[in-house]
């Protein structure tokens, strides 16, 4: 649940917007003095806050001043029953999100703050995964192919240019588009992504743009399109060739104008924004088969970046075994783990066809169902990608987590013993246990010869 704090000196406008916003299932405090209100934003953990101008102790504009110095992620909408542009302007300049005035109409206030914590959850999130991008910010790999996407990242990062982004899934698109955002002069401004593919063409116009209330059925309230929420940052439209003709005509306009129109709106709104694009698909094809705009496919490609499927790029699969099996260690609080030289080697040779997404997948199976501080070839076989179908089975068969590590392990014990001809010696050295221990393991899972 989302929290609010009110500061007004106004008891009963506090209880008011606290009335409202409960109602719409936000988590309300407030204060009537405004270094009450300072105290408790020092100790909570606040997602907006609703702020008077005209107060007794101290006025709006030194509190938001104060707020700003101790969480400069909180968004902060001014309400005002002064509502003159002067104050607006100087709001908009000491970092205030939105500006209301008094009497508060309930729909702009529901807006208002629905955006302003959408906001602040994007600038927290962005500047948390600023922090943790694929190791501390870094693309990894050393890779020609890495390397050269590296050098065209820092060469348009800067620059206000559209860059179209292709490869398979799971190769890291979007990792790209972040480094290219955080990176530019834009970093402190929202990231907003838009999955093309995930959302319903006769839902894509509203998620862009917006839409103004009751402008389609189910239309209840007005809502801010993801144009607008990205206004002076970067918006990433992945999977850029599944959207609609129709929904990319407005996109080629937009990007054409530098306006927006809501649906069901008639004002033209005015957006600053950068926008990256990704797709897995050939976009060539798309246009020749009528899929796809060639206008607008030449206003995204000012500059392709073309990222190549793991399996050309083996060179890099040390370093993400090592970055991912560290952060997994992190993840699940355990020890961490070593990959012998003949692991890695093994996992080089697999054809990734799901990528760095299908790596890391296999690394987290192997560090969880296998407890071992060093990794070998024989304890991949099973698990890897080309276990993949059984592993798929076993989930489907399995009620809970535990039951689903007893399925695997006794596959797995299986799986070595075939290949150790049932020699019991062999086949508990190669698991690294004792023999007894295997012997245990065994009579636990009702392993027979001929299974």
């Amino acid at each position: 649940m989302k929290s609010i704090i009110i500061i007004d000196d106004e008891k009963e406008i506090c209880e008011s917007i606290k009335f409202i916003l409960e109602y719409e299932n936000y988590s309300v405090d407030y204060s009537i003095i405004a270094s009450e209100g300072i105290n408790k934003i020092s100790s909570g953990n606040y997602s907006s806050l609703l702020l008077d101008i005209q107060m007794p102790e101290m006025s709006g504009f030194e509190v938001l001043k104060k707020v700003k110095e101790i969480n400069p992620n909180l968004s902060v909408i001014i309400i005002s029953a002064h509502g003159s542009v002067e104050n607006a302007i100087k709001a908009t300049k000491l970092g205030a999100f939105d500006f209301i005035e008094k009497p508060i109409d309930r729909d702009k206030l529901l807006i208002s703050v629905r955006n302003a914590v959408e906001q602040s959850s994007l600038i927290v999130e962005n500047k948390e995964i600023k922090k943790t991008l694929a190791g501390d910010g870094k693309i990894l790999g050393n890779s020609k192919a890495i390397t050269n996407i590296l050098e065209i990242i820092e060469r348009v990062a800067p620059l206000e240019t559209r860059v179209l982004i292709t490869g398979e899934n799971g190769t890291g698109k979007e990792l790209v588009a972040r480094a290219i955002h955080f990176k530019s002069e834009r970093k402190d401004k929202p990231f907003i992504e838009v999955n093309c593919a995930a959302i319903p063409n006769e839902l894509i116009e509203s998620e862009l743009f917006g839409h103004e209330k009751g402008s389609f059925t189910g239309a209840f309230q007005q809502r801010i399109g993801r144009f607008e929420l990205s206004n002076k940052g970067t918006l990433f439209l992945d999977e850029i060739g599944d959207m609609s003709l129709q929904a990319q005509s407005k996109v080629l306009h937009a990007l054409e104008s530098g306006r927006i129109e809501r649906v069901g709106g008639a004002k033209k709104i005015e957006v600053d924004v950068r926008v990256l694009s990704a797709t897995n698909k050939n976009i060539k094809e798309e246009i020749e088969k009528g899929n796809f705009r060639e206008d607008l496919y030449h206003r995204l490609n000012v500059i392709p970046i073309h990222i190549p499927p793991l399996r050309e790029r083996a060179d890099d699969i040390p370093i993400l075994i090592k970055h991912f099996a560290n952060d997994i260690a992190v993840k699940h609080k355990k020890p961490a783990v070593k990959f012998t030289d003949e692991a890695i080697l093994f996992m080089q040779s697999l054809p990734w066809t799901g990528n760095i997404r299908e790596l890391r997948n296999v690394i987290e199976r192997i560090m969880i169902l296998i407890d071992k501080k060093e990794i070998k070839r024989s304890d991949i076989e099973f698990l890897a990608a080309s276990g993949q179908s059984k592993i798929d089975d076993i989930i489907e068969g399995s009620n809970s987590f535990q039951e689903f590590k007893e399925k695997a392990e006794r596959a797995f014990i299986l799986k070595q013993l075939n290949e150790n001809d049932w020699n019991i010696s062999k086949t508990a050295e190669a698991l690294d246990i004792q023999r007894s221990h295997l012997y245990n393991k065994m009579k636990k899972y009702e392993i027979e010869k001929g299974d």
